[in-house]
């Protein structure tokens, strides 16, 4: 297992560029998505974004043993949890739409997700929505200089079972920086003060993948795509955080994101934070 690689202040600021950039391309992603939207025609405006602000996104091509990811945006839909291969599905009136998005650029890597409500969305996903966004923030204000690893993951698991949620063990959130997995590993479930000390320069992806159901999942027949095993609605949102002596400082920007949402008159944005 490689050590985690601590950055300077000067990296940081690189990675909260390329961060930046994946939160204003999942702002334009905003703009676009309505019903009768297939998730090609999101993975393309992705795409174009990137590559047009100088980016590159990282996800394409991105090696998993023997295959490589064929697209810039990984889109999940509904029960679908993460890693969602875009292709000629159609986004419906009441979906929930997982973006995630990762990009390089000056040589360092940023990567953020966002779920948005299509539509009439029911309350069930509002609410699962709304919680998985604020486990999220949980676990960031408990990652504290000198806290462990154990306290973000405690921190999300402790609000989503209050609800009843399934928290996904399979996948983790996890360090970043010119690597898009890089130690540590974060995981979304754990006990306070186990795993690796939080110290200065760290650099992580904290990603709550919660299912409105069991925890269980699996792949499906795309080799790609996780989706629960019940079948029922999964919710993933992400940022990408640096560990400051003042306290955890977030690199993308869920602002830009949310300012969109409240322009289009598509999305239901009931479960903002």
């Amino acid at each position: 297992m490689s050590d985690i690689i601590y950055k300077t202040f000067e990296e940081i600021e690189l990675i909260k560029k390329s961060s930046l950039l994946v939160s204003e391309t999942l702002a334009e992603v905003a703009k676009m998505i309505k019903p009768g939207v297939t998730t090609a025609a999101i993975n393309e405006i992705v795409d174009t974004y990137i590559h047009d602000k100088g980016g590159y996104p990282i996800f394409k091509g991105y090696q998993v043993f023997d295959r490589q990811f064929p697209a810039a945006a990984c889109i999940s839909v509904n029960e679908e949890v993460v890693h969602g291969l875009p292709g000629e599905r159609i986004i419906q009136d009441g979906d929930i739409v997982s973006v995630d998005i990762g990009v390089l650029m000056n040589e360092f890597i940023g990567d953020s997700a966002y779920t948005f409500a299509v539509g009439n969305v029911d309350a069930a996903k509002l609410q699962l929505m709304k919680v998985t966004k604020e486990s999220l923030y949980k676990g960031i204000d408990a990652a504290r200089l000198n806290n462990r690893i154990g306290d973000i993951s405690f921190a999300v698991q402790n609000h989503c079972e209050k609800f009843g949620y399934g928290i996904v063990t399979e996948l983790v959130g996890h360090g970043v920086g010119r690597e898009l997995h890089e130690e540590p590993q974060v995981p979304n479930y754990g006990r306070r003060g186990t795993g690796k000390k939080i110290l200065e320069g760290m650099v992580i992806a904290i990603e709550p993948m919660i299912n409105l159901g069991k925890k269980d999942v699996t792949i499906a027949e795309d080799g790609w795509t996780y989706i629960t095993k019940d079948g029922l609605p999964s919710v993933h949102f992400e940022h990408t955080i640096a560990i400051q002596k003042e306290g955890p400082s977030i690199l993308s920007n869920f602002g830009i994101i949310e300012a969109e949402e409240q322009k289009n008159i598509n999305l239901n944005t009931s479960y903002q934070k």
